[in-house]
């Protein structure tokens, strides 16, 4: 974090720790001057809503976005958007004040989209580029149409999870442009790696367009700032990894961000490191 110039982070809950948040929580506990985390539930459990209450309750100010899994290979957290209770865990957590964040692949935009629409006042994060490895260019359309919606927030993140030239992945630089410049630099946010990879993918955009990805938009939009109302910019993904007697939590902190991964308040405003997801 100091090496990146960041000085604040969401971390993002591991999702192979299920709908078990003691890690994070207790990243968070040691120093939460630094930290904040997310949530996950399973949304086929009819309890979930309440018990996303019940974890926000008793740990107040620490959690600021709520996840949702749904992609190839994780299709046994949910089976469709539609289901009463996909819905009813969407509404909780947006009524709790938390964002509501996606690591879904492009096959769920579509159904997705039903419940942004309905729930128009809830902030929407999209995680990794929506998994762009599981859909073919047209597959894709239904996320890019997810910018005609003004609540959603597209996430530079996970490029590591189709190209294998890093740490800037130049070769997928046209992919991020194209979806860039369908959200617009207001609604992008940075996720993964070096802040770097902004400059690098977005050169086409100004200055000061790149440093809103790098986290402006997390300090100007009132749904993120809320998350760390005193500090600027916000990266949004960190994973933690276990420790033991340490005076402060470690990170891995490679080029798999999330903000469900992490959010981090950064100096030079990136909005998200990512660990494994």
């Amino acid at each position: 974090m100091t090496e990146e110039g960041i000085d604040r982070a969401v971390l993002i809950h591991p999702e192979p720790y299920g709908d078990d948040h003691r890690l994070a929580l207790d990243c968070v506990a040691r120093r939460p001057d630094l930290f904040k985390t997310t949530a996950l539930l399973y949304p086929k459990d009819e309890n979930a809503p309440v018990r996303l209450k019940r974890l926000v309750a008793e740990n107040p100010g620490k959690l600021v976005a709520f996840r949702f899994h749904a992609h190839e290979g994780k299709r046994h957290y949910l089976d469709a958007f539609s289901y009463a209770n996909v819905r009813k865990l969407w509404k909780t957590a947006g009524k709790l004040g938390l964002i509501i964040e996606l690591h879904i692949g492009p096959d769920y935009a579509a159904q997705a989209m039903a419940l942004v629409r309905e729930f128009s006042d809830f902030t929407v994060l999209v995680d990794h580029m929506a998994e762009a490895k599981f859909a073919t260019g047209p597959d894709y359309s239904d996320v890019i149409n997810m910018a005609k919606c003004n609540n959603v927030y597209m996430k530079l993140s996970g490029l590591n999870h189709y190209a294998a030239d890093g740490s800037f992945y130049e070769s997928v630089a046209p992919f991020s442009r194209w979806v860039a410049d369908a959200f617009g630099p207001d609604r992008m946010v940075w996720g993964s790696g070096s802040p770097n990879i902004v400059d690098t993918h977005l050169a086409h955009w100004s200055a000061d367009e790149r440093a809103r990805v790098k986290g402006g938009n997390c300090r100007t939009s009132s749904v993120f700032r809320s998350c760390f109302p005193h500090y600027g910019a916000i990266a949004t993904s960190i994973a933690p990894e276990p420790i033991a007697a340490a005076p402060i939590a470690r990170f891995n902190v490679t080029d798999s961000f999330r903000m469900s991964h992490a959010m981090t308040t950064p100096k030079t405003m990136p909005s998200s490191l990512n660990g494994p997801t």
